[in-house]
Parts: structure tokens; sequence; C-alpha cells
């Protein structure tokens, strides 16, 4: 019997845990300061459920299926956004949701991919081009304080609907074609044009490649325009980016992507979409790419209280330091150890409690950094570690 993880999958404990922690908690203050609210769903759906109406997208197509003892055809979920048909069911509007947890992929596997991903989502329900700037705000905000730089892209799937449209791409082949333009991160643009060629469609790629005045022309672009000077007044600057088409099928209107120099691959997308018969847009972000990008000095373990025989006063002063919201942890044994183990997990201080230390009612506290010790009563040893 075999320990290792199944390919895809992996443990992730230590600092890069902390850190995945500390973003989690850093977007969630970002989320709720614009007013969406939390939800939780579950991992397993029926397989019916998952896929929708979307069964030719190449992310539903790898959904991880799965059978229960009473044979019932089940899936774990892929993303976020096809629950929300039943979340938003019946809620006063705009419905303003946030979610962060895992989500399950059966594909190839990759640098920074896996099977397993955490996704952390932001959508509102009952939404306009208003809310669409007020998303990218709050992606603005959130790379902000993740010290992350990057690039906002948009587009509109009813403007690239016009441009098709102009350039005789059939009405049949148009979703086709999306899905060979959305794969121009991923092959060089001949390949893109030898697959657009059984659409007889490759001089779509010209199209697009035209400057931003040309596209002004077309019905669409208005949104485009209103997108823009809604996310100034965010002070979020956008770029246009007529390539830009997502490959999900439901969106259906305004959509979104963010990039960094750092990585090749997407790290924030979305779009507007309909939930229910209701416009819609949100914004997912990659939670394992974030954590490789994020400049945040994570949380340090704050103390580490050494007992030399003197449990009873040890587990007594880290009641009084937890009260005070000082982390702290007790090991009982050799001070050598002890201090290998603060070493070994970066802890700040280490405070000794020994006779002497009970005696005279001060304790001995080492910065871990510096290597210096100091007596400390109590109060001064509080006021230290707060």
């Amino acid at each position: 019997m075999t320990s290792e993880t199944v390919k895809g999958f992996r443990d992730i404990e230590g600092e890069e845990a902390q850190k995945r922690q500390e973003i989690r908690e850093i977007l969630s203050d970002v989320f709720q300061s614009y007013g969406y609210e939390y939800a939780e769903t579950p991992v397993i759906e029926y397989e019916e459920f998952v896929k929708g109406n979307n069964q030719n997208d190449e992310a539903v197509s790898d959904v991880f299926k799965l059978k229960d003892k009473g044979e019932r055809n089940l899936a774990l979920r892929y993303e976020f956004t096809f629950q929300l048909k039943r979340l938003a069911n019946g809620k006063k509007l705009p419905f303003k949701r946030y979610q962060i947890g895992e989500v399950f992929r059966d594909e190839p596997i990759g640098a920074n991919r896996f099977r397993q991903f955490t996704q952390c989502d932001i959508d509102i329900i009952g939404a306009s081009s208003k809310d669409e700037a007020e998303i990218l705000a709050v992606v603005k905000d959130g790379f902000q304080r993740l010290n992350i730089k990057n690039e906002i892209y948009v587009n509109n799937r009813k403007l690239i609907n016009e441009v098709l449209e102009a350039n005789g791409i059939k009405s049949e082949n148009k979703n086709s074609v999306m899905k060979e333009i959305d794969k121009l991160d991923k092959l060089s643009e001949k390949e893109v044009r030898d697959n657009l060629k059984k659409y007889n469609a490759e001089k779509i790629i010209s199209a697009l490649k035209n400057k931003e005045s040309y596209f002004k022309k077309f019905q669409a672009y208005k949104e485009i325009e209103d997108l823009k000077k809604y996310c100034a007044y965010y002070n979020v600057k956008v770029i246009f980016r007529p390539f830009l088409v997502r490959g999900l099928s439901y969106y259906n209107g305004s959509v979104f992507e963010v990039k960094t120099k750092e990585m090749k691959e997407t790290i924030c997308a979305g779009g507007s979409y309909m939930v229910n018969n209701i416009q819609a847009t949100g914004i997912s972000f990659g939670l394992d790419r974030l954590a490789s990008l994020a400049k945040i000095e994570t949380k340090q373990k704050k103390c580490l209280i050494i007992s030399i025989d003197r449990d009873k006063e040890s587990i007594k002063l880290a009641e009084k330091l937890r009260k005070m919201n000082i982390d702290c942890m007790i090991l009982f044994g050799k001070p050598s150890k002890a201090l290998d183990y603060a070493n070994s997990k970066k802890i700040n201080y280490v405070v000794f409690i020994g006779d002497q230390e009970v005696k005279s009612k001060k304790y001995t506290l080492k910065d871990m950094k510096s290597g210096k010790e100091s007596k400390l009563g109590e109060k001064e040893l509080v006021k230290r570690l707060s």
C-alpha cells in the first residue's frame, strides 16, 4: 500500500500553507469591504447539474465523475458558477457573494496546474456595466494588497460576435471560431490560422489585429466605452484586447483577464453571463498561482515557551498570553532541542521558565533574531510580545 498522493494532487503545509491562508484572509477582507457575502457549497453535485447546458465546454468535459452506493451519477465541482443557479434562486437583487474553496478537474497536469486547486470567486447577480467596473476595482484592490503587479484586459463577446459577422463567419461556426481564437495564448498564430481554415475564418486574425479605432463602428463597442468610463471612476486601468474571448460559452457580454509579466498563465479571469435569466457578472482568482506571486510577509510564530521542569507555570503563562491574542506554544523537555525547534520554525521569541524565573517572577526572554536575552516581569513581557 502506498501513501503517495494521487498524480495532480499534493499536500500543502508549513510556510506555504500559512501564506495561502493569509492570501485567503486578505482577499476575504477585500471582498467583504465591497459588500460581498461569504457562501459555501457542496464539493459533490449531481453530474447533470454540474454539466448543465455547457456540455461542449472543455472545462465541463474534464469533470471528475463518480457514483455513490445508490448508483447515482455524481461529479466533483469544477468551478462555482453553476452552483449560483441554486444559491441565487429567490434572492433579493443584487445578490453579491464570494466563495473560496477547492475545485477539481480531471485534466492533464503541468507547471502550476493541478487537478485540485483553490478558486476565490466573486459574483453579482442582477448586474450592469457599472457592476463590471466594481468587479475590476476589487481585482485592483486585491492585487495591491498582495503586491502583485498586473494588467487588466477587457473585451466583449457581443463585440466579437459583430466582428465575426462583419467578416462573413457563419452563425453555426461562431462558437467554434471563438474557441480557436482563445487558443492564441497557447498556440502560435500560424497554428491558430491553420485551425481556422476549416471554418473559412483565418482572415478573422487580421481583423482582430486592427487598431482600437476599427472597432468603434460596432454597436457593442459602446459597452467597452461604458466599462472604461466607470473603471476610470474607480481609478482602474484596463486595456482593450480584441483577441480576448474566454473559452466558456456561457459568457454573453464583457470578459476580463488579468495577466502578469512574472507568469505566462492568466492569474484571474471572468466576465458577464446569465443566471436564472438574470444578468450577472463575476471573476475568479486562482489561489495557487497567487501564492507563487504574492509578496506578503507571513505572520511569524510569535512565541515559544520552554518549560524547564515548571510545567504548571508555563501553562498558566501561555493561557494569559493567548487571552491577549499573543500566539504561543509550549515545549517540555531539553532547552537545546526546543531552541533548535524554534529556529527551524522561525519563531521570533523564546521564553524560558525554570526555578530561577519562578522565584524572581521575571521571565527570561530570548530574541531569536538578535540572540539577545533579557529578564522581564509579566507586564513587560506582554508589552514586548504584543
